[in-house]
């Protein structure tokens, strides 16, 4: 037998997913009393996993109906490592086609919010350019800087639904209204220091950031930002991106 033979017979028979043909021995590896125990232990384990990666969707839907829902995913799509924290990077996406959750159009949008914030908490750390730092530079050098997105920042849009105000409201705690405006909005997700932290970021933002993200110079950035708004106020929004330290300097700029 190939290890990858067994690997994957191992796996079906834990998760129970029936993706590989049983065997002799896997169907014995089945009926054993222990295995049983140790598959409920593995599959609570992602469940409770998923729970805690995504506690705004839980909040929404209920704890049966989520754990419920996990279950189905994490069979489908059991871990790949032993890193738990990192496990559910496609739950947003298949709660887009999961047929339970057809009637919350917008639960997708803030699992995406709450893998973002995960992304977010997980990744490396960088020193952030802040008003002091802006305030250094020459004005005639500041059009042609290439600033980068910080590696933790991230800035999701949902063009359907007011998905971060829902979202936000329930990260912090507060009622939500009894006529929310379903329009299309977004947030800025940000880790400079210890603790993620987010604030709601337009579409010129959102521009301003894709461009960074792609290299291009602060001034082509900001004139994507005027051509997604042209009323955009590009010194309150640097403002605010800066307070956030949603920006870096790449390293040939560092110093």
């Amino acid at each position: 037998m190939q290890l990858t033979e067994f690997q994957d017979g191992f796996s079906a028979a834990l998760l129970g997913t029936g993706r590989a043909p049983a065997t002799a021995w896997s169907a014995a590896l089945e009926a054993q009393p222990g295995f049983a125990v140790y598959r409920n232990t593995v599959l609570k384990g992602c469940i409770d996993a998923l729970q805690a990666s995504y506690p705004t969707v839980c909040q929404l839907v209920g704890e049966d109906w989520f754990r419920a829902a996990a279950g189905v995913y994490a069979r489908a799509r059991p871990p790949r490592d032993g890193l738990l924290m990192d496990y559910g990077a496609g739950f947003g996406g298949f709660l887009a086609g999961f047929e339970p959750a057809a009637g919350l159009p917008y639960l997708p949008a803030v699992a995406r919010l709450d893998r973002c914030w995960t992304e977010c908490h997980l990744a490396a750390d960088a020193t952030a350019v802040d008003r002091g730092w802006w305030a250094r530079q020459a004005p005639g050098a500041l059009p042609g800087m290439r600033l980068r997105p910080h590696p933790a920042a991230r800035w999701p849009w949902c063009d359907e639904h007011s998905a971060y105000a829902l979202w936000q409201r329930h990260r912090d705690g507060l009622d939500i209204p009894t006529h929310l405006a379903w329009v299309g909005d977004g947030g800025l997700l940000t880790r400079p220091r210890a603790e993620v932290a987010w604030r709601p970021l337009s579409r010129a933002g959102m521009a301003l950031l894709d461009a960074c993200a792609g290299g291009l110079p602060l001034e082509a950035a900001a004139t994507c930002a005027l051509a997604t708004d042209p009323a955009t106020d590009l010194a309150a929004l640097m403002g605010a991106l800066l307070d956030a330290g949603a920006l870096v300097q790449p390293p040939s700029q560092t110093g």
